[in-house]
């Protein structure tokens, strides 16, 4: 599973492990949990970065509508994960 590091404007580096990548309506999105153990948190980021920024700049999907869609995405590509909200 890779490791990405995220470095938010304020406070420390958080690390977060991608579990699957996805693309819906000209937008990248990735499953990223904070530990490699089961039952551990997962979140779902939306890349907000222009595509000539050297570095990605994401934010979590709160809106029901898209969160409710790559969701989906999401649970039909690792069948042997359970997404709940």
């Amino acid at each position: 599973m890779e490791k990405i590091t995220f470095c938010p404007e304020e406070g420390e580096t958080v690390d977060f492990y991608v579990l699957e990548q996805t693309r819906l309506g000209g937008v990248d999105y990735i499953l990223v949990t904070d530990s490699e153990e089961e039952d551990a948190e997962a979140l779902i980021l939306k890349d907000i970065s222009a595509p000539q920024d050297a570095e990605s700049l994401y934010e979590i999907v709160e809106d029901d509508e898209e969160l409710d869609a790559v969701a989906a995405i999401f649970s039909s590509m690792l069948e042997d994960v359970d997404l709940e909200k």
